[in-house]
């Protein structure tokens, strides 16, 4: 490719128009048409890229001309009410700006006054972030870090623009994106919803592996007690204290929808074909959060605000959907008691399943068929109501087979599961309603922005740097990435810059 001009003159835009011509001639001569098409190609997209950043290169130059003009012609009243006392003028002040384009230079003027740092007039007016990187950079380090490992990241800005950031400050940039998502959501107000609909909340806890100053105090303790056994790989103790939990929280609104216990689980001996089972309550509107560094009451009194946004007048049926923790129950419970609204409270299926499952090993072998009807005789007694009766047929049965010791273990776990949540376990009551009896949502979320995410194989993390991905990951996952990337950038131009000085003065005069 013939180097194209690029001496200073008069048309700011006439590099980017001598390049282009010259990437018409290497388009059209000899040597590109031996080529292959995807050596075209990637001339294409490289001279396509450098076009842009000379236009983009050319734009801010010809807004840095009319600057100077319209600063020079101001007399020094003038410069001191827009420069806040700030008479002096200099001109060629420079600075550059990565963008998605590649890197170029702003050339701005600068007021100036004795003990006072220098004003740019046109930093406002562009809009200009502190740092280097432009606001469109910023957007795209998110997505792409959101999405995978930060070497992903950085390769992909890479190859879609060149080489304008480093990983430390792509880490940087991404913690900085999510500086006003709360803040945000206390600006939105949620659609609303018939008194009919039922609104849902869920709450659950996922470890993050993290760095070990990162850990929370009584975890790095633990971890600081374990004793190293082994030389060449960690013992028990030490892989265990390494993570520190994330508290992740759903809320959703859903339309009732009435079962019978059969159409959640099969009967023994499988479904005839003759009836097709209703189906569950379906979420919508639904609404995901979490933090690694917030405590988890904290966390369960924003879900509590989203519910409390939702249905303010306390209207509507509140649904809680809960795993059997006994800390984050209470949590719940108190924050419902503290806005003095009505919680229905349900224990996950899903949960109980899992401990019918490990007590049907208690009696069946892993591979013997009969364990599933075992099960489905038990849920189903469950899902109709009849918990107490449950729990007294799985002690007759360990009876019964005369396990003892280790033997029953899985079994005492079931029964003491069970009869410690037997205030939650209403199923009949549940499914005549329409309510939704599983956490399929939070258990989700739970995968979805920690484990897809934040459990990448070798990943130690900061706080600051799990807790805005995991903020990041949930305000796409509900749908307002668009949104709050507009009131991010507003909140940025309001930080950066306070009042609005320009009064009648334009750059583009």
């Amino acid at each position: 490719m013939e180097p194209y001009e690029s001496a200073a003159i008069a048309d700011p835009f006439a590099r980017a128009v001598s390049f282009f011509t010259s990437l018409l001639t290497d388009f059209g001569g000899l040597d590109a048409l031996r080529l292959p098409h995807q050596e075209v190609e990637e001339m294409a997209a490289a001279g396509g890229r450098e076009v842009a950043r000379l236009l983009l290169q050319g734009h801010l130059d010809l807004r840095a001309e009319r600057e100077e003009r319209a600063l020079s012609a101001l007399d020094a009243p003038g410069r001191a009410l827009l420069g806040r006392g700030r008479t002096r003028l200099e001109h060629g002040h420079q600075r550059e700006l990565a963008t998605v384009v590649g890197t170029v230079t702003v050339t701005r003027c600068a007021l100036r006054a004795a003990h006072l740092p220098n004003l740019y007039p046109a930093d406002q007016v562009l809009a200009l972030p502190r740092e280097r990187h432009s606001l469109g950079l910023r957007r795209l380090a998110v997505l792409e870090a959101v999405r995978g490992s930060y070497d992903g990241a950085l390769d992909a800005v890479g190859r879609a623009c060149g080489k304008v950031v480093g990983k430390r400050q792509l880490e940087h940039l991404v913690q900085a994106a999510a500086s006003d998502i709360t803040a945000f959501y206390a600006t939105r107000t949620p659609a609303p919803a018939s008194a009919s609909t039922l609104l849902v909340l869920s709450v659950d806890g996922k470890g993050i592996v993290m760095r070990p100053e990162h850990l929370r105090e009584d975890t790095a303790r633990a971890a600081k007690r374990a004793q190293h056994v082994f030389r060449t790989r960690l013992s028990q103790g030490e892989k265990t204290n390494r993570k520190r939990m994330a508290t992740l929280a759903c809320v959703y609104d859903t339309d009732p929808a009435p079962r019978r216990p059969h159409d959640v689980i099969a009967p023994p001996g499988g479904r005839t074909g003759n009836r097709r089972p209703r189906p569950g309550p379906r979420a919508t509107h639904k609404w995901l959060t979490g933090s690694v560094d917030l405590d988890p009451e904290k966390v369960i009194a924003q879900a509590f605000d989203q519910a409390t946004a939702r249905d303010p007048e306390h209207r509507r049926d509140w649904i809680v959907l809960v795993d059997g923790a006994r800390h984050q129950l209470d949590l719940i419970q108190a924050e419902a008691e503290r806005r003095d609204v009505t919680i229905h409270i349900v224990l996950d299926i899903v949960h109980v399943l899992e401990k019918l499952w490990t007590a049907a090993r208690c009696f069946h072998s892993p591979t013997d068929p009969d364990a599933e009807n075992w099960v489905a005789t038990h849920a189903a007694r469950l899902l109709a109501g009849a918990s107490a009766d449950t729990v007294t047929s799985l002690n007759a049965e360990a009876d019964r087979h005369d396990l003892t010791g280790e033997q029953r273990t899985a079994v005492d776990k079931a029964v003491r599961y069970l009869a410690n949540n037997a205030a939650f376990l209403h199923y009949d009551q549940a499914l005549a309603l329409g309510w939704p009896i599983g956490s399929g949502a939070i258990e989700g979320a739970a995968r979805h922005l920690v484990a897809d995410r934040l459990a990448i194989t070798g990943s130690r993390w900061s706080v600051p740097g799990a807790e805005a991905l995991l903020q990041l990951r949930a305000i796409i996952t509900n749908g307002d990435f668009t949104a709050y990337w507009r009131y991010h950038v507003h909140q940025e131009h309001t930080r950066l810059y306070p009042r609005p000085d320009q009064a009648d003065y334009s750059l583009t005069a």
